[in-house]
């Protein structure tokens, strides 16, 4: 991963230098570029040194011990949490936050860790559909066909429960199930005490906080971000100074996703929007809707989700809503099968690699295709059948 973030970064780089990314559209995608450098970097850090004052730990054995020892009681416990995370917050968010709270739980009641993963992962994708704030493509397609939060939430419930039974499902079947997760029950936690308090306090009210920002005030993303990161930090530089160092900085990700944008921009600008037009096709029935949504998550997971929903909704018709709908369900569910294919997966990757915890990328890649095959099918069904 780290030969290929550089590698990104100087493809982008040698695309703006050789004129084949003009200029001009290199400094957009710069200017839309940098909040979000700003968001990852703090909300990386800030999930990072939380998870350092133990806040993580308490959630896990909370949820842990809820679960009284009963895998099947836990799973749906998991796939709850994860699942009004992702739509009530937004699926990075999610990635970032919920990821280290599952590793924290595997770690603590010592079950394995892959399981809890891959509900994050998958959830924090699958979960977007029903309101504008869970994800980035929500806002631009409720924007686009004039949809209040409430009109998305009814236009949308249908496919959203869609995505998530097969979601739920999938889960059981390739990694929560008896022969994939390896023993009948487990031991709750015992009631968990933090090793500093203050420290322990300061960080999870600062997190609430932020999550509260998030939901509650029209502040940009990146600047709660920056402030709860710098809160925390000035907490740890009184109590731990020695913990903040550069290796809290997720150089990767802040070399892959501009080279990511740049390579993208490139691509758009030499005719993605003529494949995407393609691709989609013309026309509000049933067929149009599914192939609509088919291509959506095909080209997320060769590229990326946010851009090729951008260019796609230029490719559809103004007066398509259904079709645009089935596009913006493509781009959700559907980039499940490579690492890049959504922000989400990629933030996702880096938590884990962080924790410690191998993700066996053919499995991943294998099981990702069924489920991005079935809840896209499933949900476009869904909004079909409730048009």
């Amino acid at each position: 991963m780290d030969w290929f973030a550089g590698a990104l970064l100087l493809c982008g780089l040698i695309c703006v230098a050789t004129g084949l990314l003009p200029i001009r559209t290199a400094e957009e995608a710069t200017r839309r570029i940098v909040p979000l450098l700003v968001f990852l970097a703090a909300v990386i850090v800030l999930a990072e040194l939380v998870g350092r004052a133990e806040v993580f730990d308490l959630v896990a054995g909370g949820i842990a011990r809820t679960g009284r020892g009963s895998y099947g009681r836990l799973f749906v416990l998991c796939v709850l949490f994860a699942s009004v995370t992702a739509t009530v917050l937004n699926l990075d968010t999610t990635a970032v936050l919920l990821t280290p709270v599952m590793l924290a739980m595997a770690k603590r009641v010592g079950i394995a860790a892959v399981p809890l993963a891959m509900t994050t992962v998958w959830l924090a994708n699958t979960a977007s559909l029903l309101l504008p704030v869970s994800n980035l493509t929500n806002l631009l397609a409720a924007d686009r066909v004039g949809l209040s939060a409430g009109g998305m939430a009814a236009r949308m419930w249908a496919p959203q429960i869609a995505a998530l039974t097969a979601t739920t499902v999938c889960l059981w079947v390739f990694y929560w199930r008896r022969g994939r997760r390896g023993a009948d029950a487990y031991v709750p936690p015992t009631t968990f005490r933090p090793a500093d308090p203050v420290l322990f306090w300061t960080s999870a009210t600062t997190c609430v906080a932020f999550l509260a920002a998030i939901l509650l005030t029209p502040v940009p993303l990146w600047a709660d971000a920056l402030a709860a990161m710098s809160v925390v930090s000035v907490m740890f530089a009184v109590k731990r100074p020695g913990e903040l160092t550069v290796v809290l900085v997720p150089w990767r990700l802040l070399a892959m996703v501009p080279g990511m944008f740049l390579v993208l921009e490139t691509i758009d600008a030499h005719g993605m929007h003529r494949v995407l037009t393609w691709a989609v096709g013309a026309g509000g029935g049933a067929a149009a809707l599914m192939r609509t949504a088919a291509a959506g998550a095909a080209l997320s997971n060769a590229l990326n989700n946010l851009p090729v929903y951008l260019a796609g909704e230029a490719a559809v018709p103004v007066n398509q809503h259904d079709q645009l709908l089935a596009l913006l369900v493509g781009t959700n569910v559907g980039p499940l099968v490579s690492p890049w294919a959504s922000l989400a997966t990629l933030l996702w990757f880096e938590r884990c690699r962080g924790q410690g915890v191998r993700i066996p990328l053919p499995r991943f890649i294998a099981t990702g295709l069924v489920l991005a095959v079935t809840g896209t099918a499933a949900a476009c069904g869904a909004l079909i059948l409730t048009g």
